[in-house]
């Protein structure tokens, strides 16, 4: 991966602000550092790995146990869940596309003084093999002050397809205990501690034990509220009505091997999706974008 690394550097490196680097273990990963915030962001599954503005503390949250290995999921960071959301048969957890190496296709600062990166990705043999369809995938990454993620799909090919997607994003919290969403009063979700059972959620949504729910039929914005750290984390979405609200808690923890005892206590899933009954039909020609952007108050 050294060759790959030298390469991006030399093609996209911005001094003080943008440098490509070995996270260790051979994987290529963005490291950014403005005056807005510092970010990491992997070159497989195009994943952002850690976002903090300026000022304030991380709001990506990445397991202690994380594995960084060529092919391997990464616990934490924004996963890009294409083009399948959550198990399907026989095929990979999540899609096919968070372990894959993208191509960074442009990297440039914008009129705000923000880092933007482009990735992207293509359909070739090995995707053809687990889904048989052409296609093009974008993410743009906009880092500055806030963090703006922009997946868009594009049908390549001349039949109609539909998806499932998500950005799969992992929150750092101050205590699980002292944390709430708001935003999804009044919401149906699935509940898939419950073998998804639908229910309808009242006031905030409140943790004191495994919470894995897709919310649907909504188009509204969240907000992490954490009364530990005192901080509010605003979550702005565009292309999506569904919501998935995600934290393993004591017991599913233990059951995942890339997830340090505890942690459970410190991070929080709140994802973008389409997701559920919230399936996207792509006609030949034309493109879908999800989209989220993420803030402190």
């Amino acid at each position: 991966m050294k060759s790959i690394i030298d390469t991006l550097n030399r093609r996209f490196r911005m001094a003080g602000q943008l440098q490509f680097v070995d996270n260790g273990n051979g994987l290529p990963v963005a490291d950014i550092q403005t005056p807005q915030a510092s970010a990491r962001v992997a070159l497989q599954g195009a994943q952002v790995l850690a976002w903090q503005p300026a000022g304030h503390k991380p709001v990506i949250w990445l397991s202690q146990a994380a594995v960084f290995e060529p092919g391997q999921a990464v616990r934490g960071g924004v996963p890009v869940c294409w083009p399948w959301f959550g198990a399907q048969g026989g095929l990979p957890a999540h899609g096919l596309v968070r372990t894959r190496l993208w191509a960074l296709r442009e990297a440039a600062m914008d009129a705000a003084s923000q880092v933007v990166l482009r990735f992207g990705l293509g359909d070739d043999a090995s995707t053809r093999a687990l889904w048989d369809f052409p296609f093009d995938l974008e993410l743009v990454v906009t880092v500055g002050a806030t963090l703006a993620m922009a997946l868009t799909t594009r049908n390549t090919g001349e039949k109609p397809f539909t998806i499932t997607q998500a950005l799969h994003t992992y929150f750092c919290v101050g205590n699980i205990g002292q944390t709430s969403v708001q935003g999804l009063d009044d919401t149906d979700y699935l509940d898939k501690v419950q073998n998804f059972a639908l229910a309808k959620q009242s006031g905030a949504v409140e943790f004191t034990g495994e919470t894995d729910r897709i919310y649907i039929n909504t188009t509204a914005d969240c907000r992490i509220e954490d009364r530990a750290w005192q901080r509010t984390l605003q979550i702005a979405k565009t292309g999506s009505t569904s919501t998935v609200v995600w934290n393993p808690w004591r017991e599913r923890e233990k059951a995942l091997p890339d997830m340090a005892a505890g942690e459970y206590l410190g991070m929080l899933c709140v994802e973008t999706c389409n997701a559920g009954p919230d399936q996207i039909t792509v006609a030949p020609g034309h493109a879908h974008t999800l989209s989220a952007r993420l803030s402190v108050a």
